[in-house]
């Protein structure tokens, strides 16, 4: 199987090595979560991400989801997903904040409007209506 492009920004060690653990274990998860973290990146250059909570937790300012493997899907959980319009019915969780989409197939980017949801995500954040010390955990 081949392996993807480099994502254009430098990669953390922690990072790469839960990347690298992810695709000695699944290659197929692995291309998964590589494609979602892509679309996480692509949103703004001022994106970060980091090794967080076992995932990958991505902020701009405050943090606004994270992607955390699991043996059977992909989760991309959004910390203030509550308060983000669900129009697709795809977010689940019933936590007081967070939301998540559970993604098992490279199709669900697509059938679950995945760029959607990471833009009104990104859009809270960057409006502000994020408050800081938020977390994917919360």
């Amino acid at each position: 199987m081949p392996k993807p492009a480099k994502t254009p920004t430098k990669t953390s060690e922690p990072v790469a090595e839960l990347l690298d653990g992810i695709r000695s274990r699944d290659p197929d998860r692995y291309l998964l979560v590589e494609r979602l973290r892509r679309l996480v990146l692509a949103l703004a250059p001022r994106v970060t991400e980091e090794l967080r909570y076992g995932g990958l937790l991505f902020s701009a300012g405050p943090p606004f989801c994270a992607i955390f493997s699991y043996d059977k899907h992909v989760a991309l959980e959004f910390s203030q997903g509550a308060t983000l319009p669900d129009k697709h019915k795809v977010l689940e969780g019933d936590g007081k904040k967070r939301r998540y989409i559970r993604i098992e197939a490279g199709a669900d980017l697509f059938n679950k409007n995945i760029t959607e949801y990471l833009a009104l995500a990104f859009a809270a954040t960057a409006s502000g209506r994020v408050g800081r010390g938020s977390s994917a955990r919360s």
